[in-house]
């Protein structure tokens, strides 16, 4: 997900829970860890389309994702957008 609010406005950043329909705890790997994820808003947050089975997977076994596989996912979903926009000649 992209952030669209706020002082982290642009960055990548990983859903690792919701909270009912309107909250996601989101995390970074950096400067939001998984122990200690950020409450954002969904209305806040932009959908990018891409999902990472290895953090999705380790969430289902053991509840849990280290801190880079967080990162490792976010820089693998940049270099997709970065190549998709190149695609697109933007």
């Amino acid at each position: 997900m992209r952030n669209r609010r706020g002082k982290d406005e642009g960055e990548l950043t990983v859903v690792i829970a919701l909270e009912g329909e309107r909250f996601a705890l989101v995390a970074d790997g950096n400067k939001r860890r998984f122990d200690r994820p950020k409450r954002k808003n969904v209305l806040h947050l932009e959908p990018t389309g891409f999902a990472s089975d290895e953090v999705a997977s380790s969430l289902r076994e053991t509840g849990r994702v280290t801190n880079g596989k967080l990162r490792f996912a976010i820089a693998h979903a940049l270099r997709r957008l970065e190549a998709h926009a190149e695609e697109k000649g933007d």
